[in-house]
């Protein structure tokens, strides 16, 4: 697969701008997940159903994937500073399109624009990738991806609190004012880095499945990041029913508040990228997903006792993003010209085994309950270290291209 030759390395990153991208991609990926607890609320205000309201969360998803196939890949073939800066544009344009939005017709137009450009935080990564040396990379991603995954878990949290002192509007608003006050941060800070790659758009994009298919390696991790996004959508999506039902009975912003317990967890995986850096990758990779695996096990409690809820929030997040962090770590190193569209593989994949996971746990609760959904993540756990073992067993399989 011919690429351009590796660009003369940019200076060391400094601790800011390490910072400045960990905010960037939380504040970027939190676009997504602003109406999540707004829907009701929005529904009352522009005179439509819950289910018609449920729409703007599938215009947004369906956004984020597009974006993933058809402009995550850009990375490697444009100059990414002006990508980045330019996206962040759009998404404050899409932003203020929803902030306006007479019906909710123009609400899902201004969504599915933030939804496409949201995946400015995947092109992020792989640039922080590109920039940090190699003694640091796994730690430079490890912060990276904690902003991110900490910008997944509050979005809820603020747009909720946003919301109720302010309007639903207000949500959209700040949300677009973050994006220009980012572009302009960005723009300053960002070094101009040479793009990696010459190939035509089209081809580009084919290569994507021509590095599936040789890296051994990648695929693997594909596997991992597909059983983590499968179990935590699971979680997510049919914690709400356990929460908002006996014995609990908690309203919509008092469940927007567990969000906050995935926090420690998000926060705590961050230091899966040293472990990365120091070349322990597999056994990291094995105890995260045990942590997985504990945490569905107090999970089980969670119809008699709120504290294991809490607990096993914490340690099934924390395992799932440390081995999420782990995968990209170690997925940036098999072809650094091609950063971007490894980052496309990994994530497109992720993406739908999240939405698989994510109605398997709604109709694990609907035909099993709470027991079932952790049956469910118990098995999808189960797998991942199924992966594990085998890789532990035949390490050698993985070392060389696929033919």
């Amino acid at each position: 697969m011919p690429s351009a030759p590796l660009p003369t390395p940019a200076p060391p990153l400094s601790p800011a701008l390490v910072r400045l991208l960990a905010i960037a991609c939380g504040a970027a990926v939190a676009n997504l997940y602003y109406a999540q607890p707004l829907l009701d609320t929005i529904a009352g205000s522009l005179g439509v159903s819950s289910g018609v309201a449920g729409l703007l969360v599938t215009a947004a998803q369906i956004g984020y994937a597009v974006g993933l196939m058809f402009i995550v890949p850009l990375g490697d073939l444009v100059d990414r500073r002006r990508l980045v800066c330019r996206l962040l544009l759009v998404a404050a344009a899409g932003l203020l399109v929803a902030a306006v939005s007479p019906n909710v017709w123009v609400l899902g137009i201004g969504t599915a624009i933030a939804g496409v450009t949201s995946v400015v935080a995947q092109v992020l990564v792989p640039f922080a990738s590109t920039l940090a040396g190699d003694e640091d990379r796994g730690r430079v991603v490890g912060v990276v991806m904690s902003g991110l995954l900490i910008g997944i878990l509050a979005a809820r949290t603020v747009s909720g609190v946003v919301a109720e002192l302010a309007g639903w509007r207000a949500v959209y608003y700040g949300g677009a004012a973050v994006m220009l006050a980012l572009t302009g941060a960005l723009w300053r800070a960002l070094p101009d880095v040479a793009p990696t790659a010459t190939l035509p758009y089209r081809r580009l994009l084919a290569s994507i499945g021509t590095l599936v298919r040789r890296e051994g390696i990648l695929r693997r991790r594909m596997a991992y990041g597909a059983m983590g996004m499968a179990t935590f959508s699971a979680l997510w999506t049919s914690l709400t029913f356990l929460l908002s039902r006996e014995p609990y009975a908690y309203g919509d912003a008092a469940i927007g508040l567990f969000g906050l317990a995935g926090l420690v967890g998000a926060g705590a995986a961050r230091y899966a990228g040293r472990l990365a850096d120091g070349g322990r990758e597999h056994a990291a990779t094995g105890g995260f997903w045990l942590a997985v695996l504990a945490g569905w096990g107090l999970l089980a409690f969670g119809t008699t006792s709120i504290v294991p809820v809490i607990l096993g929030i914490v340690l099934l997040d924390l395992g799932i993003q440390g081995q999420h962090i782990l995968n990209q770590s170690t997925i940036y190193e098999l072809a650094p010209d091609a950063r971007s569209r490894l980052t496309t593989a990994y994530m497109t994949h992720n993406f739908l085994w999240g939405a698989a996971g994510s109605a398997a746990g709604a109709l694990a609760f609907t035909l099993g309950g709470w027991d079932g959904v952790c049956v469910l993540g118990a098995g999808f756990t189960a797998v991942a270290l199924l992966c594990w073992w085998d890789e532990h067993r035949r390490p050698a399989v993985l070392a060389s291209p696929a033919a």
